[in-house]
């Protein structure tokens, strides 16, 4: 039985299907995303979605759709399903039998004596999707009818009908191209045998989007399509649709098609579903190699980079994309400031989660390389956060970092709702501090086996200083664990996630017994089995689901709400005291996440939960830095087995 598991019954059931959405990408900025019954819920969904160009860091939808109808004996049966108001029609779905995620999405349609199988396929390192057919069973004679519905548009927007889009379909070897607007690729659009297209331009209407309604968004969009493919099909034929924004020579897509399927990894488990979800992360797009935050709606943010990255690559040896990604950071920082999302310089955290995926990588390419390549950055970061950086970002006489901002939120706690950040912790952060004396004992560290005198002369007296300050400042007597920041008003006591980074550190400032009672307490009021909640339940500001509109959802996304990726810091501090003691409760805390990758984003895991139980699966359908702590957490699991041999 394959590991990403579906009950066969319910796939005709919308409530079922519709909540479980595939994702594909072609490592090079594009990919492909819908659900499991090609039902489009999301504007983000689409079979085409890809940036213009080299140099275009947005991504649109090019092709949303593809209709497939069967046609015997002049009766037509469409096996697509869309959501109009209200209604759904064609209603398809009712003709899946099967549907299999691994090695590509394939889905299985019967209509009376014809047997449909349907393979979807993304050309790795191109702008290039197959669709092959298969008839596996047939009595009479079968055409096969595609419609493509084209969207041309960004993905966060809509479209909508208007009389600026050309609708012309122009002929091209076996097929045609197309293009909606000036300044868009072409969309080449071809079978690998003869068969005919009837042009027919036609704006269809009122698509609705239920995952956009639910959160708040406008969810209705108007689509346009070209026309129609008709072409006959017999039993055991497979034909074979490409969408690309390159022309091709439809006769190499037969050898494609088996090539690219051949070196599609198998997903028949929780490490290897894993590992691939983790590789669609990295992209390559022009000269930069990036980490994407998420999918669908998530770009590159600083911040995720550094945090996932590791998890993402290192656990699986592509110690070259990991440096890669590192390196097209690097070239972009400013003021000692990483680029959090877009172009922002608004993470005063990210420098910091820069070093601590320093120190992972040195495990990999040893201390004297990491100096070699990366020690004038780490300095001028140092150097910078000591001077100051604008008026937000300072480090008092004490040796701690103060960080404020009136209307940004400049921790990974970012949300804002109507001008205010919904949790702006002004101050000292507990989390800064402890990555921020991290990072000055590691560069002291490397700086002094490098024998770089000066930085050291310079730096030395500050690890003792931030330390005795830190403890000062931050430990919170009375209950014995961590106040979440503190400023001029004093320590804020909420009880948050934040303080297990402070235990998980390379270089920690805390005690055995400091450690044991703060993970005491986050075990008692935060941990769930996915994940940390990002506030106490017993707090009045508590929020225990996430749903609604954007504010509504804004307001409980880091008060409550469940986060995958602080599991990896809450297992290390664990590991790190309890040593192999601890190998069975984290092993159950990945277990936790086996039924997860067959009902949400398959394959994959989530970016948040709710608060509350069940712990529904929430936000993004694919995030790399929960991918990436339940990789690190099964390599923490694989290393202390490995000490006991």
């Amino acid at each position: 039985m394959a590991f990403i598991h579906f009950d066969k019954t319910e796939l005709g059931n919308l409530e079922y299907s519709l909540q479980r959405e595939m994702l594909s990408t072609n490592r090079a900025g594009g990919y492909m995303s819908t659900t499991m019954v090609c039902c489009n819920t999301r504007k983000y969904h689409g079979l085409m979605v890809c940036p213009k160009d080299d140099f275009d860091d947005e991504l649109y939808v090019l092709l949303s759709s593809v209709d497939e109808t069967i046609v015997q004996h002049d009766q037509s049966f469409n096996l697509a399903i869309h959501r109009y108001p209200g209604i759904y029609e064609p209603r398809g779905h009712k003709y899946i039998t099967d549907f299999n995620y691994t090695p590509s999405p394939t889905i299985t349609y019967r209509v009376g004596g014809v047997i449909l199988k349907k393979e979807l396929l993304w050309i790795h390192s191109r702008t290039q999707l197959l669709i092959r057919y298969t008839l596996l069973e047939a009595r009479s004679r079968t055409w096969l009818r595609l419609r493509p519905f084209l969207a041309f548009r960004n993905r966060h927007e809509l479209s909508h009908a208007n009389s600026s889009a050309d609708g012309r379909a122009f002929p091209i070897v076996n097929g045609v191209k197309c293009r909606l607007y000036d300044k868009f690729p072409w969309l080449n659009m071809q079978i690998n045998s003869a068969s005919e297209f009837n042009a027919a331009p036609d704006w269809y209407l009122n698509f609705e989007y239920l995952e956009e309604m639910k959160r708040g968004y406008p969810y209705h969009e108007d689509l346009l399509t070209p026309g129609y493919f008709e072409t006959e099909i017999e039993k055991g034929q497979s034909i074979i649709f490409s969408c690309s924004t390159q022309e091709i020579d439809p006769s190499t897509l037969d050898i494609t098609f088996t090539d690219e399927i051949a070196r599609r990894s198998d997903k028949n488990d929780l490490l290897s579903c894993l590992r691939h979800s983790a590789r669609q992360f990295i992209v390559k797009h022009g000269n930069k190699t990036e980490l994407v935050a998420g999918y669908p709606w998530f770009g590159r943010w600083g911040r995720d980079t550094f945090i996932a990255l590791p998890g993402i690559t290192l656990t699986q040896g592509a110690v070259d994309s990991c440096v890669d990604v590192i390196n097209t950071m690097t070239r972009e920082m400013k003021d000692g400031l990483f680029p959090n999302m877009g172009n922002a310089y608004n993470s005063v955290d990210a420098p910091m989660w820069f070093f601590w995926t320093l120190q992972a990588l040195e495990k990999h390419i040893g201390g004297k390389e990491i100096w070699k390549l990366y020690g004038s950055k780490m300095k001028d970061i140092l150097n910078a956060y000591k001077k100051g950086i604008g008026e937000h970002i300072k480090v008092h006489d004490n040796g701690l970092i103060w960080a404020s901002h009136p209307t940004h939120a400049i921790t990974w706690m970012d949300a804002v709702v109507d001008g205010q950040p919904v949790t702006g912790r002004e101050g000292y952060q507990v989390e800064i501090n402890a990555l921020w004396y991290n990072a000055v004992y590691y560069t002291l560290t490397l700086a002094t086996e490098n024998g770089d005198k000066k930085f050291v002369r310079e730096w030395k007296k500050y690890p003792e200083l931030i330390k005795k300050s830190f403890i000062e400042t931050f430990w919170y007597e009375e209950e014995e664990y961590l106040a979440d920041y503190v400023n001029e008003h004093g320590q804020n006591t909420f009880i948050r996630p934040n303080q297990i980074i402070a235990c998980s550190l390379p270089y920690c400032m805390l005690n055995d017994y400091q450690k044991v009672s703060v993970i005491r307490i986050v075990r008692r009021h935060l941990l769930t089995p996915k994940g940390l909640r990002t506030l106490s339940p017993r707090n009045p500001l508590y929020e225990g689901r996430y749903e609604g509109d954007q504010n509504a959802r804004d307001k409980a996304y880091h008060q409550g709400t469940v986060w995958v990726w602080l599991l990896e810091h809450y297992a290390k501090a664990n590991f790190d005291l309890a040593g192999r003691s601890y190998i069975h409760e984290a092993e159950e805390m990945v277990k936790n996440f086996e039924e997860d990758l067959s009902s949400y984003g398959l394959a994959s895991v989530a970016e948040i939960y709710d608060g509350d139980p069940p712990y529904t699966q929430r936000g993004a359908i694919s995030q790399a830095w929960s991918v990436g702590a339940i990789l690190r957490i099964i390599e923490m699991i694989e290393m202390y087995k490995g000490k006991a041999k």
